[in-house]
């Protein structure tokens, strides 16, 4: 099996690498530098584009604690295609836990005027225990995630949703979604209640999400006001209903879910940015749904063995799967210097970092056969980045403080790689 898919993914890759030759060779013979814009638009956003179906870079590779190695092949179809429905899907491999996984889905355009879209998908994947995701959030692709390396903790999931997306105003977007899932943990993990326990679990769900960017600044071109200036602070609130006896739902619970972002441009060219993050679940909730503070820091003994790769937003002298909460708040400062400039093109840039992050659980004792602490007294880790130091790659120093500082000084420091790419 291992043969066959890295055949297949060798064969992918070669008709990859073909596409994009043949794009480049049809870029030389127009030299039309605006399809050449749009490609590396389409590029730094995570797809290669073809004629008529975009793939979709974040499934070539990636790889964690679970699944090892992860690779296939995913997209979606583009307007060449049809400006009134598209089709989306994705097929991966993990090496480690030999599986496939996979999602089939579609969408059809109901107003182009506010972009309008009805969705179906069907996915059979792996999601990360207590993690959350706003489904209003603007596609986000890095070459390079670094948090996946490190993550051990999953549950497997099989997932129907159904969605609206509906632009209510130029700075306002909504989503409304309808999903079952069947969720069964990757470890040992049991959910008690009442007398009862469960090992896996089914949910039915409603989620409304809300994007909101009022100091956005649009001009009108041909491609139906297009975003000219990005403004701050943004707002996104997300509330989900789970349903108990509603296709088979085995538990009633609310989450609520609130993210602020705030950029300053300074005068002096820094700029200061601010990341506040809260969610809070009530209601009878398995950890799957619960949240953690985005740790990023892995459980082995001497600060070289846990040297890894910094992530953009998460805590870094947090160790995975040390602290759940049914209720928390994140709140990071990030300040970027001015870049030194060394010369023309080596311009290494400075960033000063404070995090905290405080929460609580309400029943830890319903959560068992898994070992967690609470966040009740308030997390702070500060530190620096020098970015940019060889291609790409930087350097990240962070040290753990305050009422969960350590006994041995070298378990609170963190002391990692930074990757930074712009196209």
């Amino acid at each position: 099996m291992i043969k066959f898919c890295a055949s297949l993914l060798c064969l992918c890759l070669c008709y990859l690498a073909q596409a994009q030759n043949s794009i480049e060779q049809s870029f030389e013979i127009q030299k039309d530098s605006t399809d050449k814009d749009f490609l590396l638009k389409q590029l730094g956003n995570g797809y290669l584009p073809t004629k008529y179906f975009d793939f979709d870079l974040r499934y070539l590779v990636k790889y964690n604690q679970y699944e090892g190695l992860r690779t296939g092949l995913g997209g979606v179809t583009n307007e060449n295609f049809s400006n009134k429905f598209r089709i989306n899907s994705y097929l991966v491999y993990g090496f480690a836990d030999q599986r496939f996984k996979y999602s089939v889905g579609g969408g059809v355009r109901l107003a182009p005027q506010t972009n309008t879209w009805l969705n179906y998908s069907y996915t059979d994947d792996l999601q990360e225990t207590g993690s959350s995701k706003f489904l209003t959030d603007t596609r986000f692709f890095q070459f390079f995630e670094p948090r996946l390396l490190n993550i051990d903790l999953f549950h497997k999931h099989i997932t129907h949703a159904i969605s609206l997306e509906h632009q209510l105003h130029p700075k306002l977007s909504s989503e409304l979604q309808f999903a079952i899932s069947n969720v069964e943990p990757t470890y040992s993990y049991q959910y008690a209640l009442d007398g009862d326990t469960w090992s896996k679990f089914n949910f039915s769900t409603a989620t409304v999400s809300l994007a909101w960017s009022p100091f956005n600044k649009f001009k009108d071109t041909e491609d139906m006001l297009p975003e000219m200036k990005e403004g701050f602070p943004k707002f996104t609130m997300q509330l989900t209903k789970s349903y108990k006896g509603v296709f088979d739902g085995d538990f009633n619970f609310v989450k609520l879910d609130l993210k602020t972002i705030h950029r300053i441009e300074h005068k002096n060219e820094n700029i200061s940015e601010f990341t506040f993050v809260s969610g809070i679940a009530r209601g009878n909730t398995p950890l799957t749904h619960l949240y953690h503070a985005y740790p990023n820091n892995i459980n082995k003994e001497t600060v070289m063995q846990r040297f890894s790769v910094a992530g953009l937003t998460s805590f870094e002298t947090m160790y995975f799967n040390e602290f759940f909460s049914d209720k928390f708040t994140t709140a990071q400062l990030k300040h970027y210097l001015k870049p030194f400039n060394i010369s023309q093109r080596y311009k290494p840039q400075l960033v000063l970092i404070t995090r905290y992050a405080i929460g609580d659980m309400k029943n830890p004792e319903r959560h068992q056969n898994i070992t967690f602490g609470s966040l009740k007294k308030g997390y702070t880790e500060s530190g620096f980045e020098l970015n940019k130091l060889l291609f790409g790659f930087g350097l990240s120093f962070t040290y753990r403080y305050g009422a969960y500082h350590l006994p041995s000084i070298a378990d609170n420091v963190a002391f990692k790689f930074t990757f930074n790419v712009t196209l």
